[in-house]
């Protein structure tokens, strides 16, 4: 059973650098959630939800653009649950489903990548790519993703990974991801009066707010690295939910914690040396970021997780918002003995 003053005093803690950083002008609003396995909890909200061209208070019911949380919330999930099923084998390539992916060269690399390298970010695609300047029809650029020829590099962190799963995703339901059930306390979309701001977009030429801030999906109208909406509440139900496998297998619990390298799980990353889940974590953690300011950590030792949601790319992305360093400063004391 949670020690209550102790779980109150460890929140007060984590909140300051939060409440540092917005008093300090680095970003404009905040929400600090964080569980226990047995459902204790707390959050809070702090600063503006948006700041230009109207003002509004972050609220602790406020929908935030999660953007990569996407991968380790839905996409993953039902990944391993497609794998748990027996319909794929996470050791096949994606060509089990996606049968036409660089159908021109047979001998491609690309077609042999599989499930569990694009989880683990295990591949030679590129670390970003700017599909959205290409073309905004969502089916044309599905059919470029699939065609494309891809060049080889590095295994690094890459988006095209859960844009290849997403579309596995819709190939064997027959239908757009934007068409799918998001999950209880998820959607692809809110409503711009109750969301966190993101940026003042460069090409939409307007302040996103309630649709997906990511490029990519935003033309491709829905993929598997980003574009899922959620509250702070959501996200910890989520986490909750993974940390006592109800809603989520065993067997998928069981691979997001295991390790594909030394940085990585199945979706998930692991703790390394400055890492976004700071230097205090137990080894058996496992946590995401994502781009618009958000993040998500499980800590299966301590049954604990926590998440901090920002809008720190409101209204521009080009700005030292020191997201990295707040994510650390409050993971320190989440997890301070």
């Amino acid at each position: 059973m949670t020690d209550q003053s102790a779980f109150a005093d460890r929140f007060e803690r984590a909140f300051a650098p939060l409440a540092a950083s917005i008093e300090a002008g680095r970003i404009p609003g905040g929400v600090l959630g964080v569980v226990d396995a047995d459902g204790t909890r707390m959050t809070r909200a702090i600063g503006r939800a948006q700041v230009v061209p109207s003002v509004r208070s972050m609220e602790e019911d406020t929908w935030f653009d999660l953007a990569s949380l996407t991968k380790v919330i839905f996409t993953t999930p039902r990944i391993l649950a497609l794998a748990e099923a027996g319909v794929i084998d996470l050791d096949a390539p994606l060509t089990s489903l996606l049968p036409d992916f660089h159908q021109y060269n047979p001998d491609a690399w690309a077609r042999k990548i599989t499930f569990r390298q694009c989880l683990g970010h295990q591949t030679p695609f590129p670390a970003v790519f700017p599909l959205y300047t290409y073309n905004r029809d969502p089916y044309l650029l599905r059919a470029f993703v699939l065609q494309h020829d891809w060049p080889a590099g590095p295994s690094v962190y890459s988006d095209i990974n859960f844009i290849l799963l997403g579309l596995a995703l819709e190939r064997h339901a027959g239908k757009f991801i934007r068409e799918m059930d998001p999950g209880a306390g998820f959607a692809f979309s809110a409503a711009p009066d109750k969301s966190a701001a993101t940026e003042n977009c460069t090409w939409r030429y307007r302040v996103l707010s309630g649709e997906v801030h990511d490029d990519n999906t935003s033309a491709l109208q829905g993929a598997g690295h980003a574009g899922l909406f959620g509250t702070a509440s959501s996200v910890l139900d989520f986490a909750q939910g993974v940390l006592t496998q109800t809603g989520i297998s065993p067997f998928a619990v069981d691979l997001m914690r295991k390790p594909l390298s030394a940085r990585r799980t199945h979706g998930w990353e692991r703790p390394y040396e400055g890492w976004s889940g700071g230097e205090n974590c137990t080894p058996e953690t496992i946590g995401h970021t994502g781009f618009t300011g958000t993040g998500l950590w499980i800590d299966f030792a301590n049954g604990r997780a926590w998440t901090l949601l920002t809008n720190r790319v409101h209204p521009t992305r080009h700005f030292d918002s020191g997201i990295l360093q707040l994510r650390r400063a409050v993971a320190d004391e989440i997890n301070k003995e």
